[in-house]
């Protein structure tokens, strides 16, 4: 990141507000700075602030220049050993705040393993039903900066508990539409609860860890990207299969999201943002929030790579099945179980995604030790193999399907190891009272240019 000063009302000894400059942090492209591991090389260039009460800095320690002369500003943080003293309340947090991910992931592909259904259901074409997933991640998209700017300002566990009741009351009368737009309006409306949990939830597990303890956690909440996709096209069709109606693909997570919000009420804890850094900052007005995430290189170019690679997964997630059993069919001159195609492709995208998310985050934390850029080289690695891969695996789907499922396997593999590096780069880059406007606008973006248009695109084409 470029170094900029933001001016900040922050509370003096009088219980007055002064204003107090704040020192950001450097870009890791254009730091010269010599440190022992890439993740202290960013945290030596936290934010200070006036604690009230206190006219000394909180817990700050003035660092020698670099070879840039630019000055280093490090918050004193907890030791290693004191993160691994987690309470069981914060394990609590974090494993809940993965659940309700993976929830959200499964909740979102069911209809994809039911798409056929609905479609023969209100008799509509491949780009009205590639527009449900449009429909949703738009409404997902847009509302997400706003409850970004409202997760650095106000309670995040009522944001989140709000959300979860949102998205799950909504999907559940969608179940019940007896027409297609009554259908695409819930479908709107669950993007909408959604993005209330998307935003804020990766900053709490931000707050209650860091380092690469943090990066194990982020494993764990990432891989509910590959699993949730793969479990909701299993989940849908199972459901449909079992009830003889595709309305039931959509009955089961909302169930689940309620007993996501009994514990999100009661065992989720929301620590103070920057906790886990061991610093106290100030909040700033929201235009200063943008222009400090809009002179961060590393931001931006971690927010464009995170885009493409939604592009490419939406699109697979949403057509994949479909095209894997149009190609056997084609080849076979006979139908083909749509049902089993779906399971198939969920099971695959499933294990793919587990190995995928813990090879990324694991080679990142093994090689950032001796390379500063290993999270975005790690990334950039993966999907310059992985587009070949999707290509040839599309170009071969046909009857024997083994071969298609195993090349995709590889793909997806790689392409999964995306998420956990662009996710912990996006908390380390950002600081902590900036991450939830960072989360919101990294949704807006990626999904706006992303997976938003892609499946629709994909059904036109």
């Amino acid at each position: 990141m470029d170094s900029t000063n933001v001016n900040e009302q922050v509370p003096g000894q009088n219980g007055s507000y002064q204003t107090q400059p704040e020192e950001t942090q450097n870009s890791i492209f254009d730091s010269q700075q010599k440190t022992d591991s890439y993740k202290q090389s960013l945290s030596s260039s936290s934010s200070t602030s006036f604690v009230a009460g206190d006219s000394s800095l909180d817990s700050t320690k003035q660092k020698p220049s670099d070879d840039s002369g630019t000055p280093s500003i490090s918050c004193s943080t907890k030791t290693s050993d004191e993160v691994k003293k987690m309470s069981t309340r914060q394990y609590a947090t974090v494993i809940i705040l993965c659940y309700v991910n993976l929830l959200k992931y499964i909740d979102r592909f069911t209809i994809a393993g039911i798409l056929p259904e609905v479609q023969c259901a209100f008799g509509i074409s491949d780009a009205q039903g590639g527009l449900l997933s449009t429909a949703f991640i738009a409404s997902y998209m847009i509302f997400s900066p706003i409850f970004g700017y409202l997760g650095d300002r106000f309670s995040r566990r009522i944001i989140m508990g709000v959300g979860i009741t949102f998205w799950g009351v909504s999907n559940l009368a969608g179940s019940f539409s007896e027409t297609y737009g009554l259908l695409l309006t819930s479908r709107i409306l669950v993007g909408i609860g959604e993005s209330m949990f998307s935003t804020v939830s990766p900053t709490i597990i931000s707050d209650v860890c860091k380092g690469d303890v943090r990066s194990k956690f982020l494993i764990l909440y990432y891989i509910a990207v590959p699993v949730g996709s793969g479990l909701g096209f299993i989940v849908g069709a199972a459901m449909a299969s079992a009830f003889g109606s595709w309305q039931w693909g959509l009955r089961v997570t909302p169930v689940l999201g309620f007993v996501a919000v009994l514990l999100i009420v009661f065992v989720v804890q929301e620590p103070p943002r920057g906790e886990a850094e061991g610093s106290r900052l100030a909040a700033t007005s929201y235009w200063d929030d943008l222009k400090y995430l809009g002179k961060n290189k590393t931001y931006i170019f971690a927010t464009a790579g995170g885009t493409l690679t939604s592009f490419v997964a939406g699109a697979m997630a949403w057509w994949g099945p479909k095209f894997i059993a149009l190609g056997q069919a084609t080849t076979k001159g006979e139908d083909v179980s749509y049902a089993k195609v779906s399971s198939i492709v969920g099971a695959e995208a499933a294990l793919a995604g587990i190995i995928g998310v813990a090879t990324g985050s694991l080679l990142g934390q093994k090689l950032r030790k001796r390379y500063p850029t290993a999270d975005p080289q790690v990334c950039a690695w993966s999907m310059l193999i992985a587009a070949p891969l999707f290509y040839w695996g599309c170009y071969v789907a046909a009857d024997p399907p083994i071969p298609t499922y195993v090349i995709l396997f590889f793909a997806q593999w790689l392409l999964n190891v995306n998420w956990a590096p662009v996710g912990d780069i996006l908390l380390y880059v950002v600081i902590p009272t900036r991450r939830a406007t960072a989360e919101g606008f990294f949704i807006l973006i990626s999904h706006a240019l992303g997976d938003a248009g892609s499946p629709y695109i994909t059904g036109l084409v």
